[in-house]
């Protein structure tokens, strides 16, 4: 009995000096990380990384020095060392650790640097199953999905990042930028009611209507608003309005009568560039683009592919064909392609832009082979870097009418009139909830 009591005391103090040792350990631990985030703070990152490498040293076990140690790294653009970092982390990670977000949507933006977008993608979608409001994920999603030519799927995810986050600048500019793209018919009419470029009472959007909102909100991305300024000691009034006035939304917009004030002004200065370029007056107005399309219309303003050419020319780079120089490619090419595209329209198909064909590919998740090898997609390839694309919009075999189902779908959420056509195939996996291609891209079977 002595010596087990002797035993007990002794594996105390034992106890006792492991807990004592373990305390001391986690308050330097501690120490440490609160010396790190200081230095951090103070934008000293030298010293935060050399801080929370002797950090990882002292817990080995906890992951939260080493994901401080990435975040200092991706900072300095050691994109190598803060991806290591933070996969060393996530193998530390609990499977709950609220942290698991965070982690793949940094991983998410190493990736976007690093032009990896197929592989960013799939990390920020990652991160959205643990934290659906990570407000970084989302609008990496939308900038990647924006690239690839996914405008509805880009708008659908800042907007998203923007219901969490109101203010963030990014997300708003990047959503103004498509709104082309995304506004619903009704809403389309109403911006243009707020520039004063329809008549109040109008109550239908029609393509003219549609067109001329388009050609506002590009000049207006263009700075159109800022270039106009400048020209004007004072600018004439009813040529700007002020959206959300005395908001953090505020913004100013091209009116009706102030776009075509910039459009004639952009005339005049296209005309005193070209000629600093070396043209002679008598060919200005006879200038083309480098496919062939004149660059100036009728009354002197610039067409949509002039102002292109007019940017050029400011940079002293040449991008217009003068009256005698040969277009690019020939005629007859472009014929021939214009005549295959007429027997397609012919045989049931329709033309769509690569804005929808990208959707099409995000939302059924078949590989462009698939598309065009089993799912009546065409593509004609009128350059190297140009195609006209193409789908059917009639056939007996519902996997050839996949994408214009899904084409429709995406005009019904523009305008609800629209009538979306039936197709069991898209039905019967939208009811188990699969994707009509599989993982790798190919058409299940």
């Amino acid at each position: 009995m002595p010596y087990l009591k002797i035993y007990k005391k002794a594996g105390l103090c034992v106890f006792l000096s492991m807990l004592a040792a373990g305390t001391a350990q986690a308050s330097a631990w501690g120490d440490c990380m609160n010396l790190g985030k200081k230095q951090f703070s103070e934008q000293n990152y030298p010293a935060a990384k050399t801080t929370f490498t002797r950090c990882m040293k002292l817990d080995k076990t906890n992951p939260d020095a080493e994901l401080s140690l990435a975040g200092v790294l991706i900072t300095q653009d050691d994109l190598s060392g803060a991806q290591k970092h933070f996969l060393g982390a996530l193998k530390q990670m609990k499977r709950n650790s609220p942290y698991l977000s965070y982690t793949y949507s940094m991983l998410g933006d190493i990736a976007l640097k690093q032009q990896k977008y197929n592989e960013a993608l799939k990390l920020y979608n990652r991160s959205l199953t643990y934290n659906a409001a990570n407000v970084n994920s989302l609008v990496g999603k939308g900038v990647i999905t924006e690239y690839q030519g996914d405008k509805l799927g880009a708008s659908d995810a800042y907007r998203s990042a923007l219901a969490v986050e109101p203010l963030n600048l990014v997300a708003r500019k990047r959503l103004i930028n498509l709104e082309p793209f995304y506004l619903t018919d009704s809403e389309m009419l109403d911006a243009l009611k707020q520039r004063y470029a329809v008549e109040p009472d109008k109550k239908e959007l029609d393509d003219k209507d549609r067109t001329l909102f388009e050609q506002i909100h590009r000049a207006e991305q263009l700075q159109g608003v800022a270039y106009l300024k400048s020209k004007y000691n004072r600018l004439p009034a009813g040529y700007v309005v002020e959206l959300y006035r005395n908001s953090e939304f505020s913004r100013e917009v091209l009116t009706l009568a102030g776009y075509k004030a910039l459009q004639k002004q952009l005339g005049q200065d296209a005309v005193a560039a070209f000629q600093k370029a070396g043209v002679p007056v008598r060919d200005v107005f006879d200038l083309r683009d480098m496919r062939g399309n004149k660059i100036f219309n009728a009354d002197s303003t610039l067409t949509e592919s002039g102002f292109f050419v007019y940017s050029e020319a400011l940079q002293r780079r040449k991008a217009f064909l003068l009256p005698n120089e040969v277009v690019p490619p020939t005629k007859d090419h472009l014929q021939k392609i214009n005549q295959q595209a007429k027997n397609l329209l012919a045989a049931g198909y329709m033309e769509i832009s690569y804005s929808d064909l990208k959707n099409i590919e995000n939302q059924t998740k078949c590989s462009m082979d698939t598309l065009r090898g089993k799912m009546g997609v065409q593509v004609l390839a009128v350059t190297k870097k140009h195609f006209r694309y193409f789908i059917l919009t009639r056939s007996a075999d519902n996997k050839k009418t996949v994408p214009y189902y899904y084409f429709m779908e995406a005009q019904a959420r523009r305008n609800p009139r629209v009538k979306v056509p039936e197709n069991s195939l898209v039905e019967m996996y939208k009811l188990y909830d699969y994707s009509v291609c599989s993982s790798d891209g190919a058409l299940w079977e």
